[in-house]
């Protein structure tokens, strides 16, 4: 293998340390991503003339939902075999273990509580503006899963492909490194451009009046990219090892078809004026 035609990657996943404290890339591109999309959703509040204050509320309730769900979702739907062997460590979330589909989840159910209790608004009313800075903190995240040197793809021959070296023991020739497909990258820059097409639905189109369709594109299109690239990822848990399409492909199919079921509605329903 001629590893001069791949890249080298063994970036240190600690941004900068604190005394005892170490800042990771991953929390710092994280915090972010939380940081631009609830300052762009209380700009696309304040555009309607609803309360920017109300963007303060969702992402209060957004952290929580992400943390508790993605948590919840890593447990049960990837490593429940450990965990109901050790529940006490359920939450110890810094171990590691997070699955975004019981984030998204967790995050529903919230957004319904809000749109109920505090906006009084539709819950498709709010997703087609949620969900616009919603897709950016997916990019956002995976790029920092990229610092991390994790989720990444199979093997490839392709001039991009990634060698992680931090998945290597300390010393490992490169050329016993394989070029693997940088996941990581693919999902990012796929989210990006789905975040900038609904961005344009949202200010340049009346795709707002027909309620729920920019959040069922949204659904649709995230859930479908990160279904297709399952196929060229490396398992995350042992037991997908035998699956035809595995864990991360079966919870994301049913929010392909909860986003398409938005769009056939949005068209369903008059337009609001």
């Amino acid at each position: 293998m001629n590893t001069l035609l791949y890249i080298t990657w063994n970036v240190d996943p600690v941004a900068f340390a604190l005394g005892p404290v170490e800042v990771r890339w991953y929390g710092l591109l994280y915090a972010l991503g939380f940081v631009l999309g609830i300052t762009l959703l209380a700009k696309m509040f304040k555009s309607e003339g609803y309360p920017e204050e109300w963007a303060d509320k969702v992402l209060i309730y957004t952290i929580i939902a992400t943390i508790i769900g993605s948590r919840l979702g890593h447990v049960f739907f990837y490593d429940w075999e450990y965990y109901s062997q050790h529940l006490s460590e359920i939450f110890m979330i810094w171990r590691g273990g997070l699955a975004s589909h019981g984030g998204v989840i967790a995050i529903i159910i919230s957004s319904w509580l809000l749109c109920k209790y505090t906006f009084h608004k539709s819950f498709l009313w709010f997703g087609d503006r949620f969900m616009i800075p919603a897709v950016f903190v997916g990019s956002m995240i995976r790029l920092g899963n990229l610092m991390n040197s994790e989720i990444y793809g199979g093997e490839t021959s392709l001039p991009w492909g990634f060698q992680f070296v931090r998945e290597y023991p300390a010393g490992t020739p490169l050329e016993l490194i394989p070029a693997c497909h940088p996941t990581q990258i693919y999902e990012a820059g796929s989210y990006m451009l789905l975040f900038i097409v609904l961005l344009s639905l949202y200010y340049f189109t009346d795709a707002k009046k027909r309620e729920g369709l920019i959040c069922g594109t949204a659904f649709a299109v995230f859930f479908l990219i990160r279904f297709l690239l399952e196929f060229i990822k490396n398992d995350q848990a042992a037991f997908e090892a035998d699956m035809v399409l595995n864990m991360g492909q079966l919870l994301s199919i049913p929010f392909i078809l909860l986003g398409i079921g938005f769009i056939v509605y949005s068209f369903v329903k008059p337009k609001h004026k």
